[in-house]
């Protein structure tokens, strides 16, 4: 198969170079489960998306979300960023209230679209997160892989929204800026608990975002993912587990100024769940030859 039309979009920003990558495959017909995770390792980018026609008649489009060495059933910035390179494709048409309904491994998602171009802005309801329990062999890892991080009120737990990520809170934005976990402890961690990732996050004292997150993915060849809607969904609903949030409440995390990738992600508690998003920019429009 030749001429693979793509676009590589940066996700939860409006600046190129910023933001997270992701490639987006438009047209996947003809490729297999192989051909696609080989390309995803070609990309070496976090994850890459291969867009299918729908298998449900309530499905708008369906996804395939491969990092470089597996395949995973959900992904925040890969979802919101491929709504984002379709409607600019022009392959997406949103119903009159803006809606559309993503299909991937993890079920069928509702998508919501709010402006046009630059303005535009993407939100996914993540899949509804649980709390996985803790083994007593995963506390020494914990321990090991955190060091002497000053941690937060809340216990490190481990939640699975499709990926299963450890988070741990840190006492203030300062200590969660100025360092990071041990990644060899954060990847023995994570194999474990089969983790895909470990999430730290603080509060913050910002007129631009409320919250800031980092997150590092060692195991699966990405020591820190620069934005992260999985994690950011993650966080959200064990902060509503904890009785920090709501049904209603709204904000915004920073993520990614580590790595020089400033990213902003819009997080809702709805009713219906947690819903994350924000916006994209399209920096590559083109086509790859595929073996």
């Amino acid at each position: 198969m030749t001429g693979v039309a793509f676009k590589q979009v940066d996700v939860f920003t409006r600046v190129p170079m910023r933001g997270n990558p992701v490639a987006v495959v438009l047209d996947a017909r003809g490729l297999d489960g192989e051909a696609m995770q080989r390309i995803a390792a070609w990309t070496n980018l976090s994850e890459t998306t291969f867009v299918l026609p729908p298998e449900s008649a309530e499905a708008s489009y369906r996804v395939r979300i491969f990092t470089p060495m597996q395949e995973l059933p959900f992904a925040g910035h890969p979802s919101v960023g491929t709504a984002h390179a379709l409607l600019e494709a022009g392959l997406l048409h949103p119903d009159s209230q803006g809606g559309l309904v993503q299909e991937c491994a993890a079920g069928l998602l509702p998508v919501q679209v709010r402006g046009e171009g630059a303005d535009r802005l993407v939100r996914v309801r993540a899949p509804a997160a649980r709390a996985i329990e803790s083994q007593p062999n995963w506390q020494p890892l914990i321990d090991h892989a955190l060091g002497d991080l000053p941690r937060g009120a809340l216990q490190p737990a481990l939640y699975d929204n499709g990926p299963r990520w450890w988070l741990v809170e840190l006492c203030d934005e300062e200590a969660l800026r100025g360092r990071k976990p041990d990644l060899a402890g954060v990847a023995a961690l994570c194999r474990s608990s089969s983790a895909v990732g470990l999430a730290v996050f603080a509060a913050a004292r910002s007129d631009d975002f409320q919250r800031v997150v980092r997150a590092f993915c060692p195991a699966d060849g990405i020591p820190e993912d620069p934005v992260t809607g999985s994690a950011n969904a993650a966080i959200a609903a064990y902060l509503v587990d904890s009785g920090q949030l709501r049904a209603g409440d709204r904000y915004i995390s920073s993520q990614g100024r580590e790595l020089d990738r400033d990213g902003l992600v819009h997080v809702a508690i709805e009713p219906d769940g947690v819903w994350i998003g924000g916006h994209s920019v399209t920096v590559i429009d083109g086509r790859f030859s595929a073996g």
